[in-house]
């Protein structure tokens, strides 16, 4: 991979009027000072995409990123890098068309909205000399780099035990019939995919436990619910999970919650101590030690391991959240197409597939009548 010069010439398609995580996107980028965005699709409505294009003012505005892909390959200035901010059935092809063209992307989740595009995409992204970067911005929290650091030290010991929750309300009521964009295309099959709340929260849910332990699912046992009149998507999901290092687990995600925001929150027990930590409150992190008392980590402290320092913004006591964190994912992409570090903590293509896998495989189990299923058996093609 070659280096490329800062600011990186970034594209972006979706995230025009009425999006939420463009905007995100947009702010994380720009935070270092490492993107310039200059050309965009921001819209499949001609109109919005306009107008959108008009507030952000983009140099280069394209109603069409198939078009745009092959303009911006060919132009001396093109873009080096897009992001793709669209619904999940979108992902796939919007991927693959600027990965054969050599331009980097960076992906929300889940990676895709099928099984057989995630597999598709693998294969290109492996003959392509682009990067590929997939937004889960909970790995790249201070403390939650620390929690990895800690468990990789062995100082919880044998990992047992893990047990993660994302719990929300926000689709309590049924904003998908009151014209809400964002409760439209999530409880819808043919956009979101398989999953409802499992794909769209689930899969940060599981990203972040495979992340803090390192290691994946093997099985899975699930349960999905639609508790919302008339929706054919899981607006809850609880999946007991038995992973590859032979510890267990269970998620809880949850959209029909009332009382809850963003409650993320995620507890690792070994047979030598356990950790806690709260994505609503992120700047802390519990550390009990069998037969000692409770540690309270916070972030910024001098203390902390490498790990979560290169993470780290501002002083302890400065609070740093959602924002800081999806800037960290953006400026170490950044960092990484400059081969200034290694980009092992970075979710990558196999962590989209891994997703999308624990996705068929949670959807199959409860389909099936609530059976242990394999991830593998969702993943074999992409093994060979």
């Amino acid at each position: 991979m070659h280096t490329v010069s800062r600011p990186l010439r970034w594209g972006m398609v979706g995230g025009g009027e009425g999006a939420f995580i463009g905007e995100v996107h947009r702010w994380a980028a720009c935070l270092d000072g490492h993107y310039q965005l200059v050309a965009a699709a921001l819209s499949s409505d001609p109109e919005r995409n306009r107008r959108s294009g008009m507030q952000l003012n983009i140099d280069r505005l394209y109603d069409d990123y198939h078009h745009m892909a092959q303009q911006e390959s060919e132009r001396e200035d093109g873009i080096q890098v897009v992001s793709i901010v669209t619904p999940n059935h979108l992902h796939a092809d919007i991927a693959i068309t600027f990965l054969r063209q050599g331009i980097h992307v960076i992906c929300d989740k889940p990676m895709t909205a099928t099984m057989e595009q995630a597999l598709e995409l693998k294969q290109v992204a492996e003959s392509s000399p682009a990067a590929f970067l997939l937004t889960h911005n909970y790995s790249a929290y201070p403390l939650v780099r620390e929690a990895r650091h800690l468990i990789a030290q062995g100082r919880l010991g044998k990992i047992r035990s893990v047990q993660v929750n994302y719990v929300q309300d926000w689709l309590t009521a049924d904003l998908e019939r009151q014209g809400n964009k964002q409760a439209g295309w999530r409880t819808d099959k043919s956009q979101a995919g398989a999953g409802g709340c499992l794909g769209d929260i689930g899969t940060h849910a599981y990203q972040l436990a495979c992340f803090m332990i390192n290691a994946q699912a093997d099985t899975v046992l699930a349960d999905l619910s639609c508790w919302g009149e008339g929706r054919i998507l899981d607006d809850e999901a609880n999946v007991l999970i038995r992973f590859n290092n032979g510890a267990k687990g269970h998620l809880w995600a949850t959209q029909v919650a009332p009382g809850n925001e963003n409650n993320l929150s995620i507890e690792i027990y070994g047979d030598q101590g356990g950790l806690r930590w709260q994505q609503e409150n992120p700047n802390e992190l519990e550390l009990s030690l069998f037969g000692e008392p409770t540690q309270r980590l916070t972030r910024g402290a001098g203390y902390l391991s490498d790990s979560a320092k290169s993470v780290t913004r501002t002083p302890g006591g400065h609070p740093e959240g959602y924002l800081e964190a999806f800037a960290n994912l953006y400026r170490e992409f950044s960092d990484c197409l400059n081969q200034q570090q290694s980009d092992s903590l970075l979710p990558d293509i196999y962590d989209g597939l891994q997703g999308v896998a624990f996705v068929y495989a949670a959807v199959n189990s409860a389909s099936r009548g609530n059976v242990w299923t394999s991830l593998n058996e969702f993943m074999q093609t992409a093994n060979t």
